[in-house]
């Protein structure tokens, strides 16, 4: 597979996983309340963190579909982790036999409410996590590596030339 092509497939997977993280971390931010409940349910946690932790949650999943949309060097680590993250939640929360909202796209997800079930949030987050491996494949493929933040902002915004 030529650069060009590898280029447009690792585009073609990042920017949707992208929205994603996007999408669910912002819904998440839209109602952090709501979202601790979600999260008191798993049990994990103890009741004080857990709306700190919702808030952080949220934040970084934002945060890490902001950096792979932009293509920061480690804004897909970032989204991987959480996945990993959120599968052995899910994972935990099967083996408890739990029956509640995984609330991966916030309060109100219609998957959630529709299924009470975690097993078709661990099937997804097992494509996630599948598209992020053809990810790490990519990045090493393609000639144009990953920036830094500062790169970035190097890369869009011209420096002041001294005279």
């Amino acid at each position: 597979m030529g650069q060009p092509a590898l280029f447009l497939l690792y585009r073609l997977i990042s920017w949707p996983l992208a929205g994603i993280f996007l999408f669910s971390g912002t819904t998440k931010l839209l109602d952090p309340e709501r979202f601790s409940i979600i999260i008191a349910a798993y049990g994990l946690i103890p009741d004080v963190t857990i709306l700190p932790v919702a808030l952080l949650l949220s934040l970084l999943e934002v945060l890490a579909g902001l950096g792979l949309l932009l293509h920061l060097r480690w804004a897909l680590e970032t989204v991987t982790a959480l996945i990993v993250l959120f599968m052995l939640i899910l994972g935990y929360g099967l083996f408890m036999g739990l029956d509640v909202d995984c609330g991966c796209f916030g309060p109100g997800d219609p998957e959630g409410e529709a299924f009470h079930s975690l097993r078709p949030a661990l099937y997804r987050d097992t494509v996630l996590l599948c598209a992020c491996a053809v990810l790490f494949w990519g990045r090493r493929k393609i000639a144009r590596p990953s920036l830094s933040l500062g790169q970035w902002f190097e890369q869009w915004i011209p420096r002041r030339t001294q005279r």
